[in-house]
């Protein structure tokens, strides 16, 4: 397959007079990242005025820039025919709902059969993107809204985006103990001083903040709706550990399993067969990279989630029957 090229051309504004060439090259074409665009000037494929010059040289304003690139490929993973759920799709974006159990990127254990395989499989030009164009990650056993760029512009747009923290997430989480009212955890989060699989709450960590509100109530158990500030690694699952609510069925900070007082078979069944954290991502609202227009796409509760919140339900309706 042909590597896909880019053709572009601008002049340098007179203002720009003496100011470095990487720098004005950055402000000229802000779509590519800074590191993109000095690998280009270095190998030749940019030039000023016809001439190959350096990152740091000066310009000095009425120049042409034509830049004559060819996009190399990032991902080398193959392509394979896995099954993908589009909620969105243009030139420019995807917008998926990633089932459970589906891993995001190739990687040890994993070298195949992921996120990654099933989108160069739809698109095979998201090779010559970083990660194929996913610009944020999903857990294994985490279901629900993924957006993947289709461009170099709109993968740039998206990052800077999730980084100004103007990407709006909104999760759903099944966890231990009956909540009274939602609130914000605001507590940072690094890898676990011990235990390198997992990760911690801990004072010298990265800043994390997840605000959180009550779905629905049962007896022992609450269904969260929970929005993501920053987006550290399972950090609605450590902070909701943290808080002494754990994610039913999370395997690494789920603790044990606590069954409210006479508990439905039904409920009994469903909450020891839950082999997965209960947390689905169900909403992603973020602008269109190119257009500026809202995007806001939903995926509906999966299936075992929502056997589960109905087990909790009637469980909760039971024993209130059985306490009149």
């Amino acid at each position: 397959m042909t590597e896909p090229a880019i053709a572009l051309q601008a002049v340098v504004p007179d203002a720009s007079a003496g100011r470095r060439f990487d720098a004005v090259l950055a402000e000229l074409f802000p779509q590519y990242s800074r590191s993109r665009l000095a690998a280009w000037i270095k190998s030749g494929q940019v030039l000023l005025d016809g001439q190959q010059v350096r990152p740091r040289d000066p310009v000095h304003g009425g120049e042409t820039v034509s830049v004559n690139a060819v996009l190399e490929v990032q991902t080398r993973s193959e392509p394979q025919d896995i099954a993908l759920e589009v909620l969105f799709e243009d030139e420019h974006v995807i917008v998926i709902d990633k089932p459970a159990g589906l891993v995001v990127h190739p990687g040890a254990g994993n070298p195949d059969g992921t996120l990654v395989n099933a989108l160069l499989n739809k698109d095979p030009s998201l090779n010559a993107l970083p990660r194929a164009g996913i610009v944020h990650r999903l857990d294994k056993d985490t279901s629900g809204v993924m957006v993947v760029a289709r461009t170099l512009v709109a993968h740039t747009a998206l990052v800077d985006q999730l980084s100004a923290r103007d990407v709006h997430r909104q999760y759903l989480a099944v966890v231990s103990g009956a909540l009274v009212s939602g609130g914000t955890a605001d507590a940072p989060i690094d890898r676990h001083p011990r235990d390198r699989i997992r990760m911690a709450v801990r004072d010298d960590g990265r800043d994390a903040v997840t605000h959180y509100r009550l779905r629905e109530r049962f007896r022992a158990h609450t269904l969260l709706e929970c929005r993501l500030e920053t987006g550290r690694t399972h950090q609605i699952r450590v902070h909701m550990a943290h808080l002494k609510h754990p994610i039913i069925g999370d395997p690494l900070y789920g603790g044990s399993l606590k069954l409210p007082r006479g508990a439905t078979d039904a409920l009994v069944s469903a909450l020891r067969g839950f082999r997965r954290q209960a947390l689905h991502a169900e909403t992603l609202e973020f602008s269109h990279p190119v257009t500026g227009e809202p995007v806001r796409t939903s995926a509906p509760m999966p299936a075992d989630m929502q056997a589960l919140v109905a087990a909790l339900r009637d469980d909760t309706r039971e024993a209130a029957e059985r306490g009149r």
